[in-house]
């Protein structure tokens, strides 16, 4: 089925029909779209819609959920996502599974509500206290978060971790076309044996209780837990790396970009072919895990690389792992809220061609 949706709007429908069971939040710009549509959606659909005190209830909320082994939702935009994080942290050391949506704006501080790239440090370092990683996936058009929600649920269920969503204000406000029906834009979630549930805390009647914590006092204990937690996100980084290529096949110059900013690269890239460039792009879909192999496989042939973010240069740190030091790493870039442009882009291209 074809629907002129809203990114935020995408979400939402990707998320229903993916199985959402709950949804807790807290007002913010530009994500309130979301919460706007779930208030009138859910109720009909006998789900859950609550809208927290505040950002902290909110993931805490999210917690008590995911414990019952049901569905759970929750989003917010760049400050908000800041006063999830000890929330995030004790929903990875619990190995609980939840989606977590960020639709990012500028910053730093309250900054502004204009899209913005700027939070790809706090998705992908973990963001708060401790040793641990979530999912984060990166969609670059409206299909794509309509996809990613609907398979989210799926992901963070078969490795007990939660799955964040990022996508810049611009995206989660654009309209775009989108087919339901096809099978582009999807994440194709493997799962290859059913899915353990027996964690589930549903009550203990006629079973041996069970407990979930991420507080381990005994001598080495949670030393070993975290080894465990390693081992999982191992398992992640060899399994669910997410990818796509765009005319690398000859390229002399790579960019690589996500989300909006991979929009404006690839026009970049039609551009500058048609008149004689060899240019291509690599677009990082799982920003954690990151796609390092990858890369460096392709840092190989190409030796030169622009980093294109919508931010003063975070992921530029991945890419410039990933070559390891055998291509140049080159970056253009808007902070607080600016949206890159293709033209500009091309003359830095044309600078260091």
């Amino acid at each position: 089925m074809k629907k002129l949706l809203q990114g935020n709007i995408a979400f939402c429908e990707g998320a229903i029909d993916g199985g959402l069971d709950a949804y807790y939040a807290y007002p913010i710009t530009p994500q309130n779209e979301i919460s706007a549509y779930f208030a009138k959606v859910l109720p009909q659909k006998n789900k859950v819609f609550l809208q927290a005190e505040s950002e902290l209830a909110a993931i805490n909320m999210v917690f008590g959920t995911a414990l019952t082994g049901k569905r759970a939702v929750t989003s917010s935009s760049s400050p908000g996502i800041s006063l999830m994080q000890e929330g995030i942290s004790y929903l990875c050391g619990c190995e609980l599974p939840c989606v977590i949506v960020n639709v990012m704006r500028g910053g730093p501080g309250l900054g502004n509500i204009s899209g913005s790239q700027q939070d790809y440090f706090q998705s992908t370092r973990g963001g708060g206290h401790g040793d641990y990683y979530t999912i984060v996936l990166a969609p670059f058009s409206v299909k794509e978060i309509y996809e990613f929600a609907k398979e989210s649920f799926l992901l963070a269920e078969k490795y007990r971790n939660p799955v964040m969503i990022i996508y810049d204000g611009y995206l989660g406000q654009m309209m775009e076309v989108v087919d339901t029906e096809t099978d582009d834009g999807k994440l194709n979630v493997i799962i290859d044996k059913p899915i353990d549930k027996n964690w589930v805390l549903d009550g203990a009647k006629d079973r041996q209780p069970r407990k979930i914590r991420s507080l381990f006092m005994a001598e080495g204990e949670l030393e070993q837990h975290n080894w465990k937690l390693k081992n999982k996100y191992d398992k992640i980084k060899e399994k669910e790396v997410r990818v796509k290529f765009y005319e690398t096949h000859d390229a002399e110059i790579i960019i690589v970009a996500f989300g909006m900013s991979a929009r404006v690269s690839l026009e970049a890239v039609y551009k500058l072919r048609r008149e004689g460039i060899k240019i291509g792009l690599i677009r990082p879909i799982t920003l954690w895990p990151f796609p390092y192999s990858e890369i460096y496989e392709i840092a190989k042939k190409v030796k030169k690389f622009v980093v294109v973010e919508m931010n003063l240069g975070q992921m530029i740190e991945d890419v410039k792992l990933a070559v390891n030091g055998i291509a140049e790493v080159y970056f253009y870039g808007r902070p607080g809220g600016g949206l890159v442009e293709s033209e500009e882009l091309i003359q830095k291209i044309k600078s260091i061609k």
